[in-house]
């Protein structure tokens, strides 16, 4: 058996560790977490998980260790399982825009670290998570890690210096979705159209879109050219769309999340 840990097991660890449990890998991994909230504890336990006191305890028990704490909480936690960090741990942390170089300066130097940006669809089996790795990681050591993340949906591998960049991709941008859906069904209300039905089918549209997107072969062209007619109802809302400058204002938002990326670096 594999032991792996989760220091941290709110919602994105509680995610990570029920894909764990869901899958085959279940039956090769055994889990161990740490949190200071004991309900988050207690629904770790409920999986299968072993409870650790602290910290430093997850880490002697298991040679991964997933750091699934808020980035401004991170320095805390590193420095308190420094001196049980060995050089077989891997640490793998979801800590947007923290590095592998400031995580191995608060561990050990050559920590193994994989940098990990996951998205709350991970709770459904639905995850999108982008992964970079230290030079320390091994391929098989990798390779494990990657497989935790696919059990919770698609995962892609970056370059390490493009880490803070892919959070408005994939990490923010549910949220940035949901702002968009909320808008949408929100008019739908305000037009008397029930708010439950409008829901059904907005979201419904957004998951054929998605796979039109991923599935169809066309371009993001050519599908907007598809549902388009000239003259028509999505022609008069595009012109709206693109009058008050949606996709300027999708870049500034992307912007402004890779700017907050790097300030939680420092």
């Amino acid at each position: 058996m594999t032991n792996v840990g989760f220091i941290g097991a709110g919602n994105m660890g509680y995610a990570i560790m029920k894909g764990i449990a869901g899958s085959t890998l279940g039956d090769s991994i055994a889990l161990y977490a740490c949190d200071s909230y004991e309900p988050a504890a207690e629904r770790a336990a409920e999986l299968g998980a072993k409870v650790c006191e602290n910290g430093a305890e997850t880490v002697r028990c298991c040679k991964y260790v997933f750091l699934a704490v808020k980035p401004q909480q991170l320095d805390e936690v590193l420095d308190e399982i420094s001196g049980a960090v060995s050089e077989e741990t891997v640490l793998v942390s979801i800590c947007a825009g923290i590095t592998d170089e400031h995580i191995a300066s608060r561990t050990r130097e050559g920590a193994k670290v994989v940098l990990v940006m996951p998205n709350t669809p991970l709770l459904l089996g639905e995850g999108a998570t982008a992964l970079s790795r230290s030079d320390s990681v091994t391929d098989a050591e990798f390779e494990l890690v990657c497989s935790i993340f696919g059990a919770c949906g698609i995962y892609s591998v970056i370059p390490k210096d493009k880490m803070k960049e892919i959070i408005a991709i994939n990490g923010s941008s549910p949220a940035f979705i949901y702002l968009y859906a909320k808008a949408f069904i929100d008019y739908a209300d305000s037009v008397g159209i029930d708010r439950g039905a409008a829901t059904e089918l907005f979201a419904k549209s957004l998951i054929g879109s998605a796979k039109m997107i991923t599935d169809s072969g066309r371009t993001i062209e050519e599908l907007i050219t598809m549902v388009s007619s000239k003259g028509g109802t999505t022609i008069a809302g595009l012109e709206k769309l693109r009058e008050g400058e949606l996709e300027r204002t999708v870049a500034e938002c992307c912007k402004a999340c890779t700017k907050r990326a790097y300030e939680l670096a420092k």
